[in-house]
């Protein structure tokens, strides 16, 4: 399965994994949404996410939410 990965634009660090380029099942209400990669079959997901547990979210119901954790500021 290729999965499809999107960020919200809605100024959070909010993205998404999808099963389909265009993204039709993420969630309005966090959109609008931006592709920002694919990640083809024999790759695995950004970040040490479980390929499995993607899948299964996007078979069950269309997509995963994730977020970018803000970056520790060094004194």
């Amino acid at each position: 399965m290729r999965i499809f990965m999107f960020k919200s634009d809605a100024g959070s660090a909010l993205c998404a994994f999808a099963g389909d380029p265009e993204g039709s099942k993420l969630p309005q209400q966090h959109g609008p949404w931006h592709a920002t990669g694919v990640i083809r079959p024999d790759k695995q997901p950004p970040h040490n996410f479980s390929r499995s547990a993607i899948e299964k979210a996007i078979a069950e119901q269309g997509f995963q939410l994730w977020r970018i954790k803000p970056k520790e500021k060094v004194a």
